[in-house]
């Protein structure tokens, strides 16, 4: 075998689950080609990563989904990785290059973990050589990411791998979860507390009221059809029971209807079961999917972490001897798509906390609310309404901008694929959609099958549209948290510590992350540090995208006790 790396070479470690009870760490060159590897007993590896750690190396591993909960619960960190599972997605479909990564279902994510797992459990697999299997694959990764024109599809990756691992440490520490502020808030909104099996007394008052008007003492209000026939009966053609259908309508039963459905939202998502179930030691700790939507956003798979409502921010409560900092972007995907498209008018626009603000003064509209649904029109796609009137306003403005988005959409209503600024390609159409089109270009095709293949066109078009911007917005979060992870990891120890964030305990830590807002859990001493940290983070993350473009990326950041605003 050849040397280990030089002091200056970036030191990669491919580490295997390579049978029962044990690990192979295997040091390779920037290629995947080995150089040496040990055997390292499981009871061991704990404090064998902690040792290699200080060289600093990216990991080569399966998935931080499989090992880093494991590692984590025992103490130990890994600061870099390249996350095979991650990246696979990312390579297999991009069209940054001529040939992607040929897909296989060994490496598509699994279901996230429920709970995280006993320290490295084994992971029954069909591999005859799991070594191998990594390192092949790691190697035709590092095949495609070298084809690329650019670094962009390697910053992507190693953002994406980045956002796994704090995936994992974002549930290992927690969300700090005030049970009395919430239980609270339930009380005071639902009403006295159900016994098992009944309705808060809020609830109990809305439904019968509800009833009385719509006639029917018996009536189930959660069975929709059963609702919908005794809304028709009274004279509320409804087509369903959704709020913005309900609304259209004038009747005294809309009132009290509108207020029980959202009442029984709260109830279901976040009522006292989802307490007992995912708040333990003033703790939330849901399951994130790290690119779990298709644009690169990341997606809940336990205890809805995405939908926490605004009324329950105020139970998000730092530790004592600790505070929250809460930072969130002002209109990142517009801000993204100026940037993307070079559009200097639209960066001008940005400058400052409100972009709405800013279209208004360019002269393209003549209301910050016309502003708001032309931009957001712009960038769904919408052909009707306010912002069906109001887009092309903005084509005149933002030509550039506004080129990009329309240009992504014409690809997508003729079936092609688009991809962000770092290289994340869309989906290509369905067999369906392919079908559709081809039936409606036949001689003999109807007016139907072609008002029908348009309008799934021009649906797919809106899908791409959005895509560029909102997968674009979503590489520069990657990076805003992998830049904020970093920078928390230099701030010195906690005075006070804060015991039930496990491994985080006594260090300022990322808490929670949505889209584009992040809450970080910090000792008193350290909150302005961290406060300079995230904006840092930000401007840094900015830079890495568009260099030297001048496009503002604002945020509103608080330091406070509570989440709530």
């Amino acid at each position: 075998m050849t040397s280990p790396p030089g002091p200056r070479e970036e030191r990669r470690i491919a580490l295997v689950e390579s049978g029962p009870g044990r690990f192979t760490a295997i040091d390779v060159d920037e290629a995947g080609r080995e150089r040496q590897w040990v055997t390292v007993e499981r009871s061991v590896l704990a404090e064998w990563v902690r040792d290699a750690e200080r060289d600093n190396p990216r990991w080569i591993i399966r998935s931080a989904r499989e090992i880093y909960p494991g590692l984590l619960s025992a103490g130990a960190r890994m600061t870099r990785t390249h996350d095979l599972m991650l990246s696979h997605a990312i390579l297999r479909d991009t069209a940054a290059v001529p040939h992607p990564l040929p897909p296989s279902s060994d490496w598509t994510s699994r279901e996230p973990i429920a709970e995280a797992p006993a320290l490295f459990d084994v992971v029954e697999r069909a591999a005859a050589d799991p070594v191998a299997e990594v390192l092949d694959q790691y190697r035709a990764q590092r095949q495609v990411i070298g084809a690329a024109a650019d670094g962009r599809l390697g910053l992507l990756c190693a953002a994406e791998s980045a956002g796994g691992l704090v995936a994992e440490e974002l549930r290992a520490a927690g969300l700090p979860w005030d049970v009395a502020t919430h239980e609270a808030i339930l009380t005071e909104t639902l009403g006295t507390r159900p016994i098992a099996g009944g309705l808060p007394s809020r609830m109990v008052e809305l439904g019968d009221r509800v009833r009385e008007l719509l006639g029917d003492p018996q009536l189930h209000l959660d069975s929709q059809p059963r609702l919908l026939r005794a809304l028709h009966r009274v004279g509320v053609h409804a087509e369903s029971t959704g709020r913005w259908e309900l609304a259209k309508y004038e009747h005294p039963v809309i009132e009290p209807l509108l207020a029980y459905k959202k009442l029984s939202r709260l109830l279901s998502a976040n009522g006292w079961s989802w307490l007992a179930e995912w708040v333990h030691e003033n703790r939330f700790r849901p399951v994130y999917i790290t690119g779990g939507v298709v644009t690169g956003r990341w997606a809940s798979s336990g205890g809805g972490a995405l939908q926490v409502p605004r009324s329950l921010r105020p139970a998000v409560r730092a530790d004592a001897g600790w505070t929250l900092v809460v930072a969130d972007v002002a209109q990142l995907e517009p801000r993204m798509l100026a940037a993307m498209a070079r559009d200097e008018a639209m960066a001008t626009a940005a400058r400052g906390a409100d972009l709405y603000a800013g279209v208004v003064e360019s002269g393209a509209v003549s209301t910050r609310e016309e502003a708001k649904y032309a931009v957001l029109g712009a960038m769904y796609g919408a052909t009707t309404g306010d912002s069906g009137r109001l887009v092309p306003r903005l084509r005149k403005v933002y030509p550039r901008a506004m080129g990009l988005v329309d240009d992504a959409a014409r690809i997508g209503e003729d079936g092609g694929i688009v991809s962000t600024w770092l290289g994340r390609s869309s989906p290509r159409p369905s067999d369906e959609w392919n079908s559709v089109q081809s039936q409606a270009t036949a001689a003999d095709a109807d007016a139907a099958e072609v008002a029908l293949a348009r309008r799934r066109a021009r649906d797919w078009g809106r899908f791409t549209r959005n895509f560029v911007v909102q997968g674009t917005a979503a590489e520069w979060s990657l990076i805003w948290l992998a830049e904020i992870r970093h920078r928390l990891r230099q701030l010195p120890q906690a005075l006070t510590p804060a015991p039930a964030s496990g491994p985080f305990a006594r260090e300022a830590h990322l808490a929670f992350f949505l889209h584009d807002e992040v809450i970080l859990h910090v000792p008193e001493e350290c909150a302005d540090a961290a406060a300079d940290a995230v904006r840092d983070a930000a401007a840094v993350a900015t830079r890495r995208l568009f260099g030297s473009f001048p496009i503002d990326v604002p945020l509103d950041l608080r330091i406070a006790l509570t989440a709530a605003k």
